[in-house]
This record gives C-alpha cells, structure tokens and sequence, in this order.
C-alpha cells in the first residue's frame, strides 16, 4: 500500500503493542497533533497544585509528577529511537522498564512546573526533529524492543502515548470522565 510519508503506519511499522496509542489519534496531520497537545498538557496540568501533583489514586500507582516524569522519559526515548531509525542504525535498540524508570527518575522529588517545562522542550525538540526527516527517514525501519518500528509509527506512537497518560490523569487523578 502506498501511503503518504508522514501518514498513519501501517500494522508492520509497529509491535501490536503500540497499536493501542496509534488508535487513538483521530487526525492525520501527526506533527499538529504533537504540537497541539502542547496546549493541551498546560490546560490538563498546568494549574495543578502541589499537593493535586502528589497525588496518587491507589497506594501502587503513581503520583500526578511520576506520571508526567515517564512521559517525559518515554518522550527522550522514542525520539532517540526516531532519530537512531531514521540515520539507518542497524543495531537492535533496547526497550525500557517504565517501572524501573520511574523509580530512578525521581520525579517525585521535582516541582510539577519543572517536569511540565522539560517536557514542553522536550516535545518542541522532537517536532523540529519530525519536521527535519525527508520521507525516506519517515518510512525508515529499525528494531526496537526486539520489535520492527518504523520512524512513523514512532512519530504516533509519542502522541497517543501522551494522550493515553492525559486522560489517565483527567479519569483517575482529576475525576474529569469527559
């Protein structure tokens, strides 16, 4: 099937997995999408006081900081495997332990505005970085998690992974069910 570079990725561009966060972006103009969902996290998180970023909706889950310290981690790493996929690395690359992330992150021990801001740079980084790949580089594959993944489907995959978390703390931390 011939699709457009920046298009939405076809099922082998991706483990099954990540099918679930590639769903859930309506449009498909993704480089918006990424860019809109800046103003969307500052709306969602934003005004949150330090006490709502401490909060965890059950004893074993995160707080509201922990939750945005591992997209902030799942940002870096899906942007360097974009950028690793895309220069044509052969090299299988490593999947993470979002668990063990967490816990080493120490995101705790940061005020929420500061992970916001990491997080706002971090994605403004990653959209020059999309925005820069010719359409070879968007249709590049690599390995990833002993998995084929395409520099698309990442591309998606940041977005709907974002938008996952967003309505995780909008249901379960915020108790906003629309």
């Amino acid at each position: 099937m011939n699709r457009p570079a920046r298009g939405r990725p076809g099922e082998a561009e991706f483990d099954p997995f990540y099918g679930r966060y590639i769903e859930r972006i309506e449009s498909d103009d993704i480089l918006r999408v990424l860019a809109r969902q800046l103003t969307e996290i500052d709306e969602v998180l934003g005004g949150l006081d330090a006490e709502k970023a401490r909060y965890r909706y059950a004893p074993d889950k995160w707080t509201v900081r922990q939750v945005v310290g591992h997209v902030v981690d799942s940002e870096r790493i899906f942007a360097t495997r974009a950028l690793c996929v895309a220069r044509g690395e052969a090299q299988p690359l490593p999947g993470f332990d979002e668990n063990a992330y967490a816990a080493a992150s120490r995101a705790d021990t940061r005020s929420l505005a500061d992970l916001l801001r990491e997080l706002e740079h971090l994605r403004r980084s990653n959209i020059s970085l999309f925005e820069g790949l010719d359409d070879e580089a968007w249709e590049s594959m690599g390995i990833a998690n002993g998995a084929p993944i395409s520099v698309r489907a990442i591309a998606w995959i940041l977005a709907g992974h974002a938008d996952h978390h967003l309505n995780v703390i909008r249901e379960r931390y915020l108790g906003d069910a629309g």
